[in-house]
């Protein structure tokens, strides 16, 4: 028992819904596409599960945030993936517009990609779909231009034929593939891959087979156990991940308002989680080994501001020590938690964001690996031809540092899929992924974005007291990263494409006084830069064409001054 497939997609999280999207969008035939995931859902905005979904009052839920409405963009429910009728249609469209405008059998040698890119031009009775064969079946493209327009606006092609007369669509070449839409396998864990023979084997005993399949297996939450401490099987310690970790956390939640929380770890899921608590009325402690908060992150001086405003609204922290063990009451709860360095904390419930690892395992021994991750190349491809790799589970050249990198965070996952699917679909325009790393955390009502990389020296500039404030790093005289809490859109945008323009810094202390203007100057200075270079664009064929117009005539000249001279002598 198995299927084939196209492409398949592996993985439901963000760059999966991402993925389908730009596959839709780039044309490919219904029944291609078949994204297959452990959750039972189809794929959705992971960040809300640290946002929305924890507020108390008009949380978020499904299906308000299914990808792809964290990029503005659209919202694939369940019904889009059944229908997919963006790409397909916009297809028909096309072609039916086109005669509208063009002649009859211009418009028709697109009919084989507009119907079924794998079928010939012919009908079902074998007759060539020539100019003759439209004009003869009195096809009326204006009147199937308005019900198709008609089925785009009910999302449905179920009425697709009516678009062609009784004469024509009775010889259509439509087949079981044509309304089949993207195939979803939900709920279902995938126990052995083969990349050599393009198979995936699922836990039903199921075979399906591809021809390019793309990895998004994203990854775990990192379980206490693993670092020696037991007892997070217990009912009231939650870990955040998925959407069933999610619903467990609401209903802990909401069963300890005004009570106590311990929260392990100082990152990305601690923080947000903590906030969150706190907005439900629940006392938190945050527990972490590092020094302050957002360590991978974070300079001293940046976390002081945002451990000192979470004070502001309660949350104790106690730093530099871990958890070691747990206290639990007679029905098997927590009680207390005990850390290394003999601290006891009463609790009601315990969050653990103590990091993720990618879900690698099974492509190891198949797939080169690297960071932790699978390595890919400039085109997000493995060390199988056939096999990408996009999102959390993928380590690859970031080509602004010049070397591998292994990004865990939303953003990646977006531009990684959409671009894989790119490179796939037309490989011949699409350039290496040129990506510019990308955080953010919105918590409170607090709000920063982070670009590029933190390494190097720092300057940091604004209000630390409440306002906008930032920081530049630079390494070997260049900006290197940057990061601004607070901002607009137009000066998120100016850190980022400065980080990417990474230009040279003289003066440290000259930098920290322009602050947030150093961007801004830097972003007016590239356009005048590239409007410069657009007007030379613009007038160089001229010169160009002068140039060569002198070289011809000189060129003229000397073969008749040669010619000449040899028929002198000659007299």
């Amino acid at each position: 028992m198995g299927r084939a497939f196209v492409y398949v997609i592996l993985g439901g999280g963000v760059a999966a819904g991402y993925a389908a999207l730009e596959f839709s969008r780039r044309g490919i035939s219904p029944g291609d596409l078949c994204v297959i995931s452990e959750e039972p859902v189809v794929p959705y905005e992971r960040p809300a599960l640290s946002k929305g979904f924890l507020l108390p009052e008009s949380p978020a839920r499904l299906p308000s945030f299914h990808t792809c409405v964290g990029a503005n963009d659209e919202r694939l429910t369940p019904k889009w993936y059944q229908e997919h009728v963006i790409g397909f249609c916009t297809r028909i469209e096309e072609e039916l517009q086109n005669k509208l405008t063009e002649n009859m059998a211009a418009a028709m040698r697109g009919a084989n990609h507009m119907l079924d890119k794998r079928c010939a031009l012919k009908d079902k009775k074998g007759h060539a779909m020539n100019e003759m064969y439209w004009t003869k079946n009195n096809f009326d493209s204006e009147a199937s231009m308005d019900i198709l327009s008609r089925q785009k606006r009910r999302g449905s092609l179920e009425n697709l034929p009516l678009l062609f007369p009784t004469s024509i669509r009775e010889n259509m070449p439509w087949n079981d593939d044509t309304f089949r839409g993207i195939e979803l396998v939900l709920g279902t864990r995938v126990k052995c891959a083969d990349v050599r023979r393009k198979t995936l084997l699922t836990a039903t005993g199921e075979t399906i087979s591809y021809n390019i399949l793309i990895i998004a297996t994203g990854a775990r939450a990192l379980k206490l156990e693993e670092f020696g401490v037991k007892g997070s099987e217990a009912d009231n310690v939650c870990y955040l991940r998925d959407l069933a970790d999610a619903n467990r956390l609401v209903s802990v939640m909401q069963s300890n308002v005004g009570g106590n929380a311990v929260v392990i770890g100082g990152g990305y899921i601690g923080m947000e989680c903590a906030a969150s608590l706190v907005i439900n009325k629940i006392n938190v402690t945050m527990v972490f080994p590092e020094a302050h908060c957002m360590a991978r992150l974070f300079t001293p001086k940046i976390a002081e501001y945002y451990e000192e405003y979470y004070k502001s609204r309660g949350v104790n922290f106690i730093k530099g020590t871990v958890l070691s063990s747990f206290e639990n009451n007679a029905d098997g709860k927590v009680t207390a938690v005990i850390l290394r360095d003999g601290t006891r904390i009463t609790t009601d419930m315990v969050v653990v964001g103590i990091g993720i690892r990618p879900n690698t395992s099974l492509f190891e021994g198949q797939l080169n690996m690297e960071k932790g991750g699978i390595k890919v190349n400039g085109r997000l491809q493995t060390s199988n031809n056939s096999v990408y790799a996009v999102g959390d589970v993928a380590a690859f050249p970031v080509k602004l540092f010049g070397e591998t990198r292994r990004l865990e965070h939303v953003d990646s996952a977006r531009q990684s899929a959409k671009y894989a699917v790119a490179a796939i679909m037309a490989p011949d325009k699409t350039a290496d992924f040129n990506y510019l790393p990308f955080f953010y955390s919105r918590v409170f009502s607090l709000s920063w974005q982070f670009y590029g990389d933190n390494v190097g020296g720092v300057a940091h500039y604004g209000d630390f007291s409440g306002g906008t404030f930032g920081a530049y790093w630079v390494n070997k005289g260049q900006i290197v990263g940057a990061f601004l809490e607070g901002g607009n859109k137009d000066e998120y945008e100016a850190i980022a494409k400065t980080t990417r323009f990474k230009p040279m810094v003289q003066d440290m202390a000259e930098l920290e006084r322009l602050g947030l203007d150093f961007a801004l100057q830097v972003c007016q200075e590239q356009e005048h830069i590239s409007a410069a270079k657009a007007d030379l664009i613009v007038e160089r064929p001229i010169y160009t064409w002068h140039a060569t117009a002198g070289v011809i005539v000189a060129t003229s000249i000397a073969a008749f001054a040669y010619w000449y001279g040899r028929r002198r002598r000659r007299w």
